[in-house]
């Protein structure tokens, strides 16, 4: 299950904003056995005061989920990873787990310094399904 969603390119992070209603954004990530770490990047954004991070800093639950669709419904599958955040405001890049997102997303990521804030996520929880153990 972990190999699986280790080896998936895009998420989506799942937090809950102040009045209790669910947030989910696209992310890059990588895993490290029950750690999850993502990262504000460069993208152009409206702001850099991002809900994602203010949801997390109020209530740090969240779920972060990957799939698999094809039109053979024989290959689908998904992984939910159910834990909770942390905002780190002040990354250099430099730290490993930054270094293997840059390596991950080497296209996108690697001429950028990764300035964060990060997240990282302790996972608790981790379920899925996948189409080929089914009866």
């Amino acid at each position: 299950m972990r190999r699986r969603f280790s080896s998936a390119r895009i998420a989506r992070l799942a937090s809950v904003t102040p009045d209790g209603r669910p947030h989910v954004v696209p992310i890059c990530f990588v895993i490290d056995g029950d750690r999850i770490v993502t990262v504000v990047d460069h993208k152009p954004k409206t702001t850099t005061q991002l809900r994602r991070l203010d949801n997390i800093r109020a209530n740090p639950s969240v779920s972060v989920l990957v799939d698999h669709y094809d039109e053979d419904w024989s290959t689908l599958w998904w992984v939910r990873a159910d834990g909770f955040a942390t905002v780190v405001d002040e990354v250099t890049g430099e730290e490993p787990l930054l270094l293997e997102l840059r390596d991950k997303y080497r296209f996108n990521y690697g001429m950028q310094t990764m300035a964060g804030p990060a997240i990282v996520i302790e996972v608790e929880r981790w379920s899925g399904w996948d189409a080929s153990d089914s009866p």
